[in-house]
Protein backbone atom coordinates (compact mmCIF):
# COMPACT_ATOMS: atom_id res chain seq x y z
CA UNK A 1 0.00 0.00 0.00
CA UNK A 2 3.12 2.61 1.01
CA UNK A 3 4.65 1.30 -2.82
CA UNK A 4 1.31 2.60 -4.56
CA UNK A 5 1.08 5.75 -2.46
CA UNK A 6 4.24 6.77 -3.37
CA UNK A 7 4.30 5.94 -6.60
CA UNK A 8 1.40 7.59 -7.62
CA UNK A 9 2.87 10.98 -5.36
CA UNK A 10 6.11 10.53 -7.98
CA UNK A 11 4.08 10.86 -10.49
CA UNK A 12 1.85 13.86 -9.42
CA UNK A 13 5.27 15.54 -8.75
CA UNK A 14 6.53 14.66 -11.93
CA UNK A 15 3.06 15.97 -13.94
CA UNK A 16 2.87 19.27 -11.86
CA UNK A 17 6.40 19.94 -12.38
CA UNK A 18 6.02 19.09 -16.37
CA UNK A 19 3.57 22.10 -16.55
CA UNK A 20 4.87 24.90 -17.88
CA UNK A 21 3.22 28.61 -16.12
CA UNK A 22 2.34 31.37 -18.30
CA UNK A 23 4.44 33.61 -16.07
CA UNK A 24 7.41 31.55 -16.84
CA UNK A 25 7.26 32.88 -20.91
CA UNK A 26 7.42 36.51 -20.35
CA UNK A 27 9.52 38.30 -21.81
CA UNK A 28 10.59 38.63 -25.08
CA UNK A 29 12.12 35.54 -27.35
CA UNK A 30 13.79 35.64 -30.31
CA UNK A 31 13.17 33.06 -33.65
CA UNK A 32 16.93 31.50 -33.72
CA UNK A 33 15.65 28.39 -36.16
CA UNK A 34 12.74 26.22 -37.52
CA UNK A 35 12.45 23.37 -39.17
CA UNK A 36 11.44 24.57 -42.48
CA UNK A 37 14.60 26.25 -42.98
CA UNK A 38 16.30 22.48 -43.17
CA UNK A 39 13.35 21.38 -45.51
CA UNK A 40 14.63 23.82 -47.90
CA UNK A 41 17.95 23.72 -48.13
CA UNK A 42 17.23 19.62 -48.49
CA UNK A 43 15.17 20.25 -51.31
CA UNK A 44 16.09 19.31 -54.99
CA UNK A 45 14.61 23.05 -55.81
CA UNK A 46 17.00 24.84 -54.18
CA UNK A 47 20.26 22.21 -54.28
CA UNK A 48 19.66 22.64 -57.96
CA UNK A 49 19.32 26.59 -57.77
CA UNK A 50 21.96 29.32 -58.52
CA UNK A 51 24.38 30.49 -56.16
CA UNK A 52 22.44 34.15 -56.49
CA UNK A 53 19.47 32.22 -55.67
CA UNK A 54 20.30 30.47 -52.70
CA UNK A 55 22.32 33.72 -51.25
CA UNK A 56 18.93 35.81 -51.74
CA UNK A 57 17.02 33.10 -49.92
CA UNK A 58 19.65 33.12 -47.14
CA UNK A 59 19.09 36.61 -46.94
CA UNK A 60 15.48 36.41 -46.18
CA UNK A 61 15.85 33.50 -44.04
CA UNK A 62 18.26 35.51 -41.56
CA UNK A 63 15.76 38.88 -41.77
CA UNK A 64 12.51 36.42 -40.77
CA UNK A 65 14.76 35.09 -38.08
CA UNK A 66 16.21 38.27 -37.01
CA UNK A 67 12.28 40.28 -36.99
CA UNK A 68 10.81 36.98 -35.73
CA UNK A 69 10.34 38.32 -31.49
CA UNK A 70 7.55 36.98 -29.56
CA UNK A 71 6.64 39.13 -26.35
CA UNK A 72 5.03 37.08 -23.87
CA UNK A 73 2.69 40.25 -21.80
CA UNK A 74 1.81 40.04 -17.64
CA UNK A 75 -2.00 39.10 -17.91
CA UNK A 76 -2.69 37.16 -21.18
CA UNK A 77 -1.03 38.46 -23.79
CA UNK A 78 1.35 38.25 -26.56
CA UNK A 79 2.71 41.26 -29.11
CA UNK A 80 4.65 39.50 -32.30
CA UNK A 81 5.67 39.59 -35.76
CA UNK A 82 4.62 38.73 -38.69
CA UNK A 83 4.73 39.45 -42.33
CA UNK A 84 2.14 41.16 -44.80
CA UNK A 85 2.83 41.66 -48.46
CA UNK A 86 6.85 41.53 -47.45
CA UNK A 87 6.91 43.66 -44.55
CA UNK A 88 6.92 43.57 -41.19
CA UNK A 89 3.88 43.99 -39.11
CA UNK A 90 3.31 44.05 -35.16
CA UNK A 91 0.03 41.44 -34.03
CA UNK A 92 -1.19 41.45 -30.74
CA UNK A 93 -2.71 38.49 -29.22
CA UNK A 94 -4.68 37.00 -26.48
CA UNK A 95 -3.04 33.75 -25.02
CA UNK A 96 -3.79 31.19 -23.30
CA UNK A 97 -1.81 28.14 -21.90
CA UNK A 98 -3.36 24.73 -21.26
CA UNK A 99 -2.41 22.23 -18.48
CA UNK A 100 -1.28 20.20 -21.52
CA UNK A 101 1.52 22.62 -22.60
CA UNK A 102 -0.52 23.70 -25.76
CA UNK A 103 -1.19 27.85 -26.24
CA UNK A 104 -3.98 28.93 -27.78
CA UNK A 105 -3.09 32.58 -29.59
CA UNK A 106 -6.35 34.45 -30.42
CA UNK A 107 -6.49 37.54 -32.51
CA UNK A 108 -9.96 38.18 -33.53
CA UNK A 109 -11.69 35.33 -34.66
CA UNK A 110 -8.32 34.00 -35.91
CA UNK A 111 -7.23 31.43 -33.67
CA UNK A 112 -3.89 29.36 -33.68
CA UNK A 113 -2.62 26.64 -31.34
CA UNK A 114 1.14 25.30 -30.71
CA UNK A 115 2.23 23.24 -28.45
CA UNK A 116 5.32 23.59 -26.21
CA UNK A 117 7.73 20.73 -26.82
CA UNK A 118 10.55 21.89 -24.53
CA UNK A 119 11.25 24.86 -22.33
CA UNK A 120 14.60 25.68 -20.05
CA UNK A 121 13.27 29.17 -18.53
CA UNK A 122 16.10 30.45 -21.86
CA UNK A 123 15.14 28.08 -24.76
CA UNK A 124 11.71 27.30 -25.46
CA UNK A 125 10.49 24.88 -28.77
CA UNK A 126 6.94 25.52 -30.32
CA UNK A 127 5.48 23.48 -32.97
CA UNK A 128 2.23 24.84 -34.12
CA UNK A 129 -0.72 22.73 -34.74
CA UNK A 130 -2.47 23.32 -38.00
CA UNK A 131 -6.11 22.62 -38.93
CA UNK A 132 -5.96 19.03 -40.06
CA UNK A 133 -4.29 18.36 -36.28
CA UNK A 134 -0.67 18.12 -38.10
CA UNK A 135 2.27 19.57 -37.46
CA UNK A 136 3.57 22.81 -39.21
CA UNK A 137 7.45 22.06 -37.67
CA UNK A 138 8.51 23.16 -34.97
CA UNK A 139 9.63 26.82 -33.86
CA UNK A 140 13.30 27.37 -32.25
CA UNK A 141 13.35 30.28 -29.51
CA UNK A 142 15.76 31.90 -27.51
CA UNK A 143 15.14 34.45 -24.87
CA UNK A 144 15.94 38.09 -25.30
CA UNK A 145 17.76 39.01 -21.97
CA UNK A 146 16.97 42.62 -21.00
CA UNK A 147 20.49 45.03 -20.95
CA UNK A 148 20.02 47.18 -17.44
CA UNK A 149 22.26 50.35 -18.30
CA UNK A 150 24.92 51.12 -16.24
CA UNK A 151 25.44 54.26 -14.03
Amino acid sequence: MNLSFISTLFLALVLGFSQIQFQELIGSWQLVDFDGIKKIKTSPEYLSSSKAFRADLEAKINYRLENTVYKFIPGDSLTYTDYVNKEIVLRKAKIELSEDNVLTIQEGKNVKQAKIISFDGNNLVIEPIGKDGKSGGKLFFERIVEKKEEK
